[in-house]
């Protein structure tokens, strides 16, 4: 596997198919685990987190598990394949950025990615199209087990799995959903869904997880509390409480149809014309326009487009992405030039097809 062909395709998460993908993009499990015979990496040794690397990149390689997994040196990595795949969302920043051997394993299809040596020894991530919690749990649960009938984890029978974060004891699972919410955004209902869910101790994070922005009106909810609760009662909390916020969504997107579809589609059609036609373009404008035409697809006011190609678009106008997509490094004027190209192209073979 070779991360050149990651910008071939927007990876299984992002088709578009799953469950309620009118609104939830994408579902996540995240598991925390620590082997019992190593330190955290916070407190462990360069040469102790590359026995620990080496350990783990042997043992996911072999992995009797499905899917296969594909071991990634980020030491060996340049940096713009590191950010390609936190733009992917395979890896996080903190990985990205960090120092001293570390690493994570792939699956082809990109549903499961596995870090090694960031604030934890392992971090197991399962994605999967649209509002699917439970499939991604079930995924989630089994390379668990297979990891753990290789290697001994660290574990107390008081405070569960132990882990460099003591927010993420316990279960060691963080269950999210990506949502796009554009018309909650646009009336200004969003405001009432982050109260109701910081009453219930769930939290609201940008596009790329604890400590960013949101951009194009997406947001990942998640659980706040790890200890306390069996991993099966943090995802069914999450199962429980996104449906409320796919009906608010869904209604108000109605409502806005019915109250004032011209002005609606006026707004959505704007959008569509900046993207076809711009010569230069900002990220930060792209996912804002990105977010207007996804909502056109999805409400039908938009013909000739797909879910799946817009998605694609979100995640190949990323900065990584147009420079691997260009074959050359480009600086902020020259991302914004390749970014309006790109649009303009994808597009206009958009309109294409339709017309074929």
């Amino acid at each position: 596997m070779h991360l050149d062909t990651l910008t071939a395709n927007s990876g299984e998460w992002l088709r578009g198919t799953g469950p309620d993908s009118d609104v939830v993009v994408s579902s996540r499990i995240r598991l925390a685990r620590n082997l019992s015979q190593f330190p955290f990496p916070v407190r462990a040794e360069d040469a102790t987190k590359a026995e620990v690397f080496s350990l783990l990149s042997g043992t996911l390689g072999e992995l009797d598990a499905s899917p296969t997994l594909h071991p990634f040196d980020l030491g060996e990595l340049e940096e713009i394949d590191a950010q390609l795949l936190v733009e992917r969302q395979l890896i996080s920043r903190e990985l990205a950025d960090g120092d001293g051997p570390r690493g994570v394993a792939v699956s082809r299809d990109e549903t499961v990615s596995v870090m090694m040596n960031e604030e934890d020894h392992l971090r197991i991530q399962v994605l999967a199209s649209g509002f699917d919690v439970k499939g991604a749990w079930a995924k989630a649960d089994a390379i668990d087990d297979a990891i753990e009938a290789q290697l001994p984890y660290a574990f107390d029978e008081q405070f569960g799995f132990l882990t460099a974060c003591p927010t993420n004891c316990g279960t060691g699972l963080r269950v999210s959903v990506m949502l796009h919410l554009p018309a909650l955004v646009l009336t200004k209902e969003i405001q009432k869904v982050f109260q109701a869910l910081q009453k219930i101790r769930l939290a609201v994070r940008g596009l790329y997880g604890e400590g960013s922005q949101a951009m194009g009106d997406f947001y990942q909810i998640s659980n706040q509390v790890t200890l306390g609760l069996s991993e099966t009662e943090l995802v069914e909390k999450v199962a429980e409480v996104v449906p409320n916020i796919i009906s608010y969504e869904r209604r108000v997107r109605k409502a806005l149809v019915r109250q004032d579809r011209r002005s609606l589609h006026d707004q959505i059609a704007r959008a569509h014309g900046v993207l076809k036609s711009a010569q230069t373009i900002s990220s930060d404008e792209t996912m804002g326009l990105l977010s207007s035409l996804r909502l056109g697809v999805n409400l039908g006011l938009i013909d000739e487009l797909d879910p799946a190609t817009v998605n694609e678009m979100f995640i190949h106008t990323q900065p990584a992405h147009l420079q691997k997509l260009k074959g050359q490094e480009l600086s902020s004027p020259q991302r914004n030039v390749a970014r309006a190209g790109y649009l303009r192209d994808k597009l206009a073979n958009a309109e294409l097809d339709t017309d074929q």
